[in-house]
């Protein structure tokens, strides 16, 4: 079983200037697939396992690939988050069990060269809602001047019978962390 993946989107900022400027840009990227939900309609379903074996590593390793080769290699990122949107019509276990995996997260720390466990946000939302990735360091998540959120929305997902996965990637502490 592949993704149903109907379409792949990036953000990407630049930040120059936060109250003053900064040394060095602030980097964001987020990479987020709209994919068919694999459980929509079908009522509960007890053993999701089969479905995250084969969606969560290949969903893993596009958008972690992707957002890592945006943000200029795995040197360049210092942190990293994830997060996942269920149309109205799934159940919110439907985004966690893809996100909250190692299977998915293995993939991510590979592309980056990371080690630490993932923060991650998932809900049930309307297209258009925005979707929250938080974020920590990739070695050490205890480092809160690493702590920050990401948001992006994408005015046509998810739609009822979809998911929004999304890995992000920063490169640094946030913008004038001192803590």
């Amino acid at each position: 079983m592949e993704p149903q993946i109907r379409k792949i989107c990036t953000y990407h900022e630049e930040i120059l200037f936060d109250i003053r400027p900064l040394e060095q840009p602030f980097r964001h990227v987020v990479v987020a697939a709209v994919i068919k939900n694999p459980w929509f309609d079908r009522g509960l379903v007890e053993d999701l396992k089969p479905e995250i074996a084969a969606l969560a590593p290949v969903l893993g390793k596009i958008l972690a690939n992707k957002a890592a080769e945006l943000m200029g290699g795995p040197d360049a990122v210092e942190a990293f988050g994830k997060a996942g949107s269920v149309g109205l019509g799934g159940e919110y276990e439907h985004a966690n069990a893809l996100i909250h995996t190692t299977l998915f997260g293995d993939e991510c720390r590979r592309a980056i060269n990371g080690t630490s466990w993932m923060v991650g946000n998932q809900k049930i939302a309307p297209a258009g809602a925005a979707i929250e990735l938080p974020m920590s360091h990739k070695h050490e998540p205890k480092w809160q001047n690493y702590y920050h959120t990401i948001s992006l929305t994408i005015p046509d997902a998810p739609r009822v019978d979809e998911l929004v996965i999304a890995v992000g990637m920063a490169s640094g502490t946030r913008p004038n962390g001192r803590l």
